[in-house]
């Protein structure tokens, strides 16, 4: 096979019909219960064949998207969320040429969203590392905690392209590439020639745009090529991979082993202080070179006998060797609010007993573990108040009044929930 065909071969992956309908699955998954979803599936066919039609003619252009907020876990976040069509394109461009073009290049305690790894291989590294330090120098040492403001949002779009095509030699991929990176680019109309021309510099809040920003103020004169899309595909290995430099200078250059990244989080641990903090310039001066900047407010180095924060949950390194963890007590909180809600959506025949049952259970099953015997009886007791009354699809709590007894209370709901868990 020449080169010339063995280019063609890889430029037709993206848009192959068995691509894009492996990329049309993905995209659908966890997700078919939403309209556009269903539209688009009842004509897959002749979606994705349109759809190959304009990769290949290179007369793609990305669709308009919609802007929504969410409030996640205390954070109010900006979403956006794309068309179907645009989700396909994404997903094959994703699983076919990014991902496997970039993953070489990842260190192994990158654990952000890939096959095989995610939040639970992060903690577990997390903690696989504590305990090798303690083997090594006990608990006596340190741990730089780390975190960048506003990562997605500051994400330049020229530097992270550059980044991608030093491994992407896929010459169609990469027009696709830049076609996405153009659709994220920010409208900012708004500012004057002084800011504008400084705005590569200074920190971007998309929230902030998304609120005070109007719309009309989108009169498409000025644009910041900077900020990629929560939500978006691509917007996820460009997240995973982007900070790559920084991680190469931890674990190469400055020769550590304790290093590991979730994102936009990750953690240093060694013995000597004065190390990590000089450590930590040395870093902001990397990451500054890459558009990012470490979030004061979030980095600090702690003693690894005292109490810290990592992926939501709180550490500490005991002077035995014991590795304590405890759930962010907000956690608790959101569940027990969040069932409250639920509660109201079943009587109303919003939701059903199984599908709240099935979500709680898939909770616990991943939090239990860190909550105290006090916490796990009082969000059960809290469970069977709210849910104890529906058996077989009818509601008959107000036929059986709640005992005032806490001891009692507890004794029914373990009872009831026995028969029913058989």
């Amino acid at each position: 096979m020449n080169k010339e065909n063995a280019q063609d071969n890889v430029d037709n992956i993206v848009y192959d019909l068995n691509s894009l309908y492996s990329a049309f699955l993905a995209a659908k998954k966890d997700s078919d219960w939403k309209p556009q979803v269903q539209k688009y599936e009842i004509d897959f066919l002749p979606n994705i064949v349109s759809t190959k039609d304009l990769l290949k003619n290179r007369e793609y252009h990305s669709k308009p998207s919609s802007e929504f907020i969410i409030n996640e876990r205390g954070k109010v976040r900006p979403i956006t969320g794309l068309q179907m069509s645009d989700r396909v394109i994404r997903h094959s461009l994703c699983d076919n040429v990014l991902s496997p073009s970039l993953i070489d290049y990842l260190i192994y305690d990158n654990g952000a969203s890939l096959k095989g790894k995610g939040i639970d291989f992060s903690r577990k590294r997390f903690e696989e590392h504590l305990h090798k330090y303690y083997r090594m120098y006990g608990n006596d040492g340190y741990i730089l905690l780390m975190d960048y403001s506003k990562f997605y949002d500051n994400i330049p779009h020229d530097i992270a392209y550059r980044e991608i095509a030093k491994h992407v030699n896929d010459e169609f991929s990469l027009w696709l590439l830049q076609q996405i990176f153009d659709n994220f680019k920010i409208d900012v109309s708004y500012m004057n020639d002084e800011e504008f021309s400084n705005c590569m510099n200074v920190p971007f809040n998309s929230t902030e745009y998304r609120l005070k920003i109007p719309k009309s103020a989108h009169t498409g004169e000025k644009y910041m090529r900077k900020s990629v899309n929560i939500g978006d595909q691509c917007s996820q290995i460009i997240g995973i991979f982007y900070p790559t430099p920084v991680d190469n200078f931890v674990k190469i250059v400055k020769s550590q082993k304790f290093y590991g990244r979730y994102m936009d989080d990750s953690y240093v641990i060694h013995r000597d202080r004065e190390f990590l903090v000089q450590l930590e310039i040395e870093i902001a001066e990397k990451a500054k070179e890459l558009g990012m900047t470490l979030n004061r407010k979030k980095t600090r180095i702690v003693k690894l006998s005292d109490y810290y924060k990592f992926l939501q949950i709180t550490y500490s390194l005991t002077d035995t060797g014991r590795v304590i963890r405890k759930i962010n007590p907000r956690r608790i909180v959101d569940m027990r609010r969040k069932l409250k809600k639920l509660s109201l959506k079943v009587i109303r025949g919003e939701r059903t007993q199984e599908e709240v049952e099935n979500m709680f259970r898939a909770w616990m099953g991943g939090h239990a573990h860190l909550m105290s015997k006090i916490q796990r009886d009082n969000l059960n007791l809290l469970y069977f108040d709210l849910f104890g009354g529906f058996i077989d699809g009818k509601y008959y709590l107000q036929y059986y009044p709640r005992r005032q007894n806490r001891d009692s209370r507890h004794n029914e709901w373990k009872q009831l929930y026995n028969r029913r868990c058989g």
